[in-house]
């Protein structure tokens, strides 16, 4: 059975013709701006309707040649995408803590960071260690100090922290089908077996997040992809764990789809009816209590880590004392002092890439400065000499070259593009030893005329 031919049992023949158009269409390009950095959108840019920090770009330029995207004053994610964001918005109102459980590459998680009300604890896991990696790079560069990242199985996590969240957010691995129009992987590896593979593995991640949510949390489900087995019949599995679907209120006029042949509350995003790639969102209340009973002595928590004269001289970089020195594997990290206890409950509990702010990879002979650090908010405004470059140094230094930095003092500085910091510097005088880590490096070697940027303002400095 082809795609086509699958699809044209879920819909109408009209329908059909008009997705399988709109699949073969050039996809939208747009963009959410950081508010966890003070970034504000350009006025003349079209706002994506069910989120105001988006906003849709006419063309796609090359981002890797703008510092803001660099520095991650702004996210480029799909518009549908986007709509965790209202979710969110919508249903809650007060702090949580929110797992986000398959959250690389980092869209929705940091869409949730902005979302999320202030006090909030965001843990956001990937279990595959490249995507982990790329996780972990984003929302260091979102700069909100209140961020565990994690790498471990989800029934690693359902063992370790039973009934522990309040939200529990399921982007699920899915055929695909939604991104076709912008991945030729998608369209080459789809195949019937593939919806079913990956039904199986969706239930088996629902019973892991069913499992770790609390009584009266919310499971927040969502795929890109299209057919019912991978959305709608998972959202029955859920009503069937004891979930009840919860209703997010939307405006007509997005012309989001309701789900279909279920009595549930269920949100579709067709690309033939609204701007943006295909996404399934659902929300599910939690009424049945665990299994078993929560074991909070299940783990061995994180102690903090000791005041060493580093870790005090790093402590120093912070604008606020109310944080707690903590290590997760080498790294140096603080957190908020009020979520401490969690912190150390979830870190002692399963594989931890980082928490809260990291401050110095203590590896080396002499630490720098954690790069992350660069971009956070907790990070204090004389903390380090902030050098303006120029375009053309900025781009070098991007690339990982040597520059020079003949004004600024010696030792570590914060590189900085119209007052964007872009990352950390060792300046000796004559040259400055580029820190800026060698995985965000641009490659491309375009130094054509960089894109206009989506932002019409950014606090520039993370203070």
């Amino acid at each position: 059975m082809t795609f086509a031919e699958h699809i044209g049992q879920l819909l109408s023949p009209d329908d059909t013709a008009l997705l399988l158009a709109a699949l073969a269409s050039t996809p939208t390009v747009s963009v959410r701006a950081n508010l966890t950095r003070g970034a504000v959108l350009r006025d003349d840019l079209e706002r994506v309707p069910w989120c105001n920090r988006g906003a849709y770009l006419a063309v796609r330029p090359m981002f890797a040649l703008d510092p803001a995207w660099h520095s991650g004053l702004y996210y480029v994610q799909d518009a549908s995408s986007m709509f965790i964001s209202h979710v969110i918005g919508q249903l809650i109102t007060e702090s949580v803590r929110y797992l986000d459980l398959c959250a690389a590459p980092g869209g929705k998680t940091t869409a949730a960071i902005d979302a999320l009300p202030r006090g909030s604890v965001i843990v956001a896991n990937e279990f595959v260690a490249a995507r982990a990696l790329a996780l972990c790079d984003n929302v260091s560069r979102w700069g909100n100090p209140s961020v565990i990242v994690t790498g471990t199985d989800t029934s690693k996590l359902a063992r370790a922290l039973p009934a522990t969240f309040d939200v529990v957010a399921v982007d699920a691995p899915c055929s695909g089908e939604g991104m076709m129009r912008k991945d030729d992987t998608a369209v080459k590896q789809w195949s019937p077996s593939l919806v079913k593979q990956c039904a199986e593995l969706q239930r088996a991640i629902i019973t892991d997040a069913w499992k770790v949510l609390k009584p009266g949390g919310l499971l927040i489900y969502s795929t890109c992809t299209f057919n019912r087995e991978e959305n709608e019949e998972q959202v029955e599995f859920i009503a069937q764990l004891g979930g009840n679907s919860v209703a997010v209120p939307i405006d007509p006029s997005w012309n989001i789809l309701p789900g279909i042949d279920t009595p549930h509350h269920c949100y579709r995003f067709m690309p033939h009816h609204t701007r943006g790639e295909g996404l399934f969102m659902a929300v599910m209340l939690k009424t049945t209590e665990n299994d078993s009973p929560i074991n909070d002595k299940a783990s061995k928590a994180t102690k903090p880590a000791k005041l060493s004269p580093h870790i005090h001289a790093a402590l120093n970089w912070l604008n606020t004392r109310e944080v707690t020195p903590m290590m997760t594997a080498y790294t140096l990290c603080a957190v908020n002092t009020a979520d401490s206890a969690f912190v150390s409950r979830v870190t002692g509990a399963v594989h931890t890439l980082q928490a809260g702010v990291p401050l110095r990879d203590m590896r080396a002979p002499k630490p720098s400065p954690h790069h992350a650090l660069a971009y956070s908010t907790l990070l204090a405004a004389d903390a380090f000499t902030r050098v303006n470059v120029d375009r053309e140094t900025a781009v070098r230094y991007l690339r990982g070259e040597a520059i020079t930095l003949a004004d600024a003092p010696r030792g570590d500085v914060i590189v900085c593009y119209d007052n964007i910091p872009l990352g950390f510097a060792r300046n000796l005088g004559a040259r400055a030893n580029n820190l800026y880590p060698k995985p965000w490096r641009i490659i491309t070697q375009q130094t054509s005329t960089p894109p206009a940027s989506p932002l019409k303002h950014h606090t520039g400095s993370t203070s």
